[in-house]
């Protein structure tokens, strides 16, 4: 496993790391999604990301006794607020108290007095933003969250973020989690550059476009059973990309992975980690040899000539508009 800093921050993570949307508390068994965390942290991952809403909360219980007894020090716990916790109007977004009663929340369920990354799971428009970068600012002068950080913002939102973070003296966002894959590089334009120039790193998730870019699913042909088109909670989220056009283009990639020893996962991994703005690449498991094929991923190197076969193949099915984000329903 190989490790990069997180934006320009000094904090390292595996370029590789390991996320659980979906699965723990929901999609897999608590039993299977500990052999999951086990087989990360065999395979040298460090870095786990999770959320509040994931499961209803439970993704970070799951998460949390899963790792209990690995040396937190060893470790780089992320998790994410925004979205609905419970009932209330104040069990959402991104104001101080919800803010501050979800932190407490998060580190009860992951049973760790820190997270290494905090992040605000979507742009609130309803609360000051000046608000939510104080109460971050706070929770890391309390010791309870170490670096700050962002998912699925725009480049608008991450620069007025870190002008008002400049002009006030908060702790400056480090991270920002967006969906990226060969398919879908709306980050490409507009949110690389400023990242690049600002010191924010990319932890990407979906790098293989729902399991869309391991090449299992065939163009005319019913989605394999038990697969993510076939589960209702994540289904709506793989949707974009099972369209025919879609799905016959990812099988003309299979003799590129094929030349170059590759599975076709570990190839469109790979791929995202060329970005030299992506910190680290999310992947998800149900099974703990899944794992152990993605982290294969770490360390390759991809040719200029390989770059280039690729968007040949994909052509006109990538989506680069920036203008296109995740819908606010959806909650990677």
């Amino acid at each position: 496993m190989e490790f990069r800093h997180l934006g320009r921050s000094g904090l390292m993570v595996s370029e590789i790391s390991y996320g659980n949307w979906i699965t723990h508390g929901s999609q897999v068994e608590e039993e299977a999604a500990k052999l999951c965390v086990q087989a990360a942290l065999d395979e040298g991952i460090t870095t786990f990301d999770t959320a509040d809403v994931y499961a209803g909360t439970k993704a970070e219980e799951v998460l949390g006794r899963a790792l209990k007894g690995v040396r937190r020090e060893s470790l780089e716990i992320f998790t994410k607020v925004y979205w609905p916790t419970g009932p209330g109007r104040n069990d959402r977004g991104l104001s101080r108290k919800h803010i501050t009663e979800s932190i407490n929340g998060s580190l009860r369920r992951l049973q760790t007095d820190y997270v290494d990354l905090y992040q605000a799971h979507r742009f609130d428009y309803e609360t000051p933003l000046e608000e939510t970068l104080k109460t971050f600012d706070d929770l890391v002068r309390q010791g309870k969250v170490l670096y700050i950080g962002v998912s699925e913002w725009t480049a608008d939102q991450i620069a007025q973020a870190l002008k008002i973070a400049d002009e006030m003296g908060f702790d400056r966002i480090v991270s920002n989690q967006p969906q990226y894959s060969m398919l879908w590089r709306i980050i490409e334009p507009e949110i690389v550059p400023l990242s690049e120039k600002e010191g924010v790193g990319q932890i990407v998730w979906s790098p293989i476009g729902q399991g869309v870019l391991t090449g299992k699913y065939v163009p005319g042909q019913q989605p394999p059973e038990g697969s993510r088109a076939t589960d209702k909670s994540g289904s709506a989220m793989i949707a974009r990309f099972m369209r025919d056009d879609v799905l016959a283009r990812v099988q003309e990639l299979k003799p590129i992975a094929a030349d170059l020893g590759l599975t076709m996962a570990q190839l469109a991994i790979a791929w995202v980690l060329q970005n030299q703005n992506v910190s680290s690449a999310i992947v998800g498991a149900t099974r703990p040899e899944q794992v152990r094929d993605n982290v294969k991923a770490s360390g390759v190197k991809l040719e200029a000539g390989v770059l280039k076969r690729i968007d040949e193949v994909l052509g006109d099915v990538v989506e680069r508009d920036p203008a296109k984000t995740v819908s606010p329903q959806t909650r990677p």
